[in-house]
């Protein structure tokens, strides 16, 4: 639960989960809700496809998962898992004998698909090489690859036929007494995923994977995503998400980031809260984010930063961050630090004096975190 005892109606009371291991990262329970995000290199090459995972690392990932269509991919695997600074989840797709090649190979996490994998008899082989290498895996049902008895069935993709078939393989797990494993219940259809996921979350206490799969281009999927991921999320639903665009997956992992951060669910790097200018603004606000933005990718600390072009709303909302510049009108503007004023500024030296300001609150931040640990231990 995200507590707030002053603000109340901030709260999530998030669902209770058992807990699994990806690799090293915690999902379900108590841990934090985790980003992945999925490489679009070819899987056959190892320096192209570490690249991206490094950024992705970089950018948050805390999971990454990677295609293994065939036996080459896997081979590869083995030094991408290596040199990955984040768990590598291998990404199966209708041959269960690369899953087993994908464990081999030091996979932290299998992802199958039960509408494509193969017979029961299968998925009892992949269990036993998830078991014999310390794998978990991922139950990955999705709307557009239905086992054909349950399309027979409810006539066409729905909620009942996505969580019935989940549930029948996390009986084959269990059967198996497998429990290490999470599940999704993926479509491109908002309504038909998040009721999907409501189901799910009755029938269920393993964590749950979030997505709206393919969601589309880069704003249209970040609205779907937003949308969709931020009700369920908002109900306390979803462990791990992916946001899936059409896009650099770098922007996946930021966009993730950017939907945990509005729910309190997750901290990293700077929040900007800016205003979208008007007539009143005293500098370009457009102009002046975008630089921020690009500038203060590289600060990994939590912290918030408001950039308003005007008096109306800007000093109530410096209250409230930890720097704050607003536009006073005749070329400068007014610096506030953790709410109070502190000093004018002209908006020539702006972009430049605000990277400062952040750049030195971050290091202060990060050696008070470091003297609280040492005194902890």
């Amino acid at each position: 639960m995200s507590l707030n005892p002053i603000r109340p109606w901030r709260n999530i009371e998030r669902r209770r989960s058992r807990q699994i291991m990806v690799g090293n990262v915690p999902v379900g329970g108590d841990a934090p809700i985790s980003v992945q995000t999925m490489t679009n290199t070819d899987g056959h090459d190892v320096r192209a496809t570490l690249d991206q995972v490094m950024r992705a690392a970089d950018a948050g990932a805390d999971i990454v998962r990677i295609s293994a269509p065939d036996q080459e991919t896997t081979r590869a695997l083995r030094e991408i898992c290596r040199e990955s600074p984040v768990p590598i989840v291998a990404d199966i797709h209708f041959h269960y004998k690369r899953a087993i090649e994908a464990a081999e190979a030091g996979a932290a996490c299998l992802r199958i698909n039960p509408g494509n994998i193969g017979s029961p008899e299968r998925v009892r082989e992949v269990i036993r090489a998830a078991k014999d290498h310390g794998c978990s895996m991922r139950i990955g049902v999705n709307a557009g690859s239905l086992e054909r008895h349950l399309l027979e069935k409810y006539g066409e993709p729905c909620p009942d036929a996505m969580v019935e078939s989940g549930l029948d393989h996390i009986k084959i797990l269990q059967d198996n007494d497998f429990h290490e494993f999470k599940i999704s219940v993926k479509a491109s259809d908002v309504f038909l995923a998040a009721a999907a996921y409501q189901q799910l979350a009755e029938a269920t206490d393993a964590p749950i994977h979030l997505g709206i799969t393919e969601a589309g281009g880069f704003v249209g999927g970040t609205v779907k995503s937003a949308v969709g991921l931020g009700t369920l999320l908002w109900a306390g639903i979803g462990d791990t998400i992916r946001v899936s665009l059409s896009a650099d997956p770098v922007e996946e992992v930021k966009v993730g980031f950017e939907i945990l951060k509005s729910l309190g669910l997750r901290t990293r790097g700077v929040q900007i809260i800016s205003c979208p200018s008007c007539a009143r603004q005293g500098f370009d606000v457009i102009k002046t984010v975008e630089s921020l933005e690009k500038r203060l990718e590289h600060i990994k600390t939590p912290m918030s930063l408001s950039i308003i072009g005007c008096v109306v709303n800007g000093p109530g909302e410096a209250l409230m961050t930890d720097i704050g510049f607003t536009g006073g009108g005749a070329g400068s503007g007014m610096v506030y630090l953790a709410g109070a004023q502190s000093h004018k500024l002209s908006n020539a030296q702006m972009i430049d004096h605000i990277v400062q300001l952040v750049e030195e609150r971050a290091a202060q931040l990060e050696a008070e975190a470091a003297a609280d640990k040492t005194a902890a231990e």
